[in-house]
């Protein structure tokens, strides 16, 4: 099921924690980041808020607001149609794999299901690439699990 969808995250610094200690959320923490505007209004728009802020863990690569600009002309405002949702939320959970994997648990060659169904490749010949992606910051902890910035929006079947 379509339930961890990661998009929404991200933040280039650590999250900043509660007074009680726990980081904040997936959602909350790439919202406070404020580079991942577009981020945010595509998994709101998508539906998938409130499973991002769920107990997950997940991980999620999250594309900045630059990454997603870098998108064909009209692609962002043509996803966020309600009539193109189904769409919408491939591309987002394909941006995210169930659990916690940390850089430290990454593997050259490795493939990891994401939650869309899809496969990804991590690279680290050049530095640490998801498929085609650069990954731009690593580990970002959230309360429900991790954030790694990447620079591009990957997507299903590339």
């Amino acid at each position: 099921m379509i339930r961890a969808t990661a998009f929404a995250i991200a933040t280039l610094l650590a999250s900043p924690t509660f007074a009680d200690g726990h980081s904040k959320d997936i959602v909350d923490t790439a919202m406070g980041a404020g580079d991942f505007t577009t981020l945010v209004a595509a998994v709101k728009a998508a539906g998938l808020v409130d499973t991002l802020k769920g107990d997950g863990p997940f991980t999620v690569f999250a594309p900045t607001d630059a990454a997603f600009a870098a998108l064909p002309e009209g692609t962002v405002e043509t996803l966020l149609k309600p009539e193109n949702k189904d769409q919408l939320v491939a591309i987002l959970t394909y941006h995210v794999v169930p659990g916690k994997v940390m850089s430290t648990d990454l593997q050259d060659d490795m493939k990891a299901t994401t939650v869309q169904g899809g496969d990804i490749t991590i690279d680290m010949d050049n530095g640490v690439m998801v498929n085609d992606a650069n990954v731009a910051a690593a580990d970002i902890a959230a309360s429900n699990g991790v954030i790694h910035v990447i620079d591009k929006v990957i997507l299903p079947g590339s």
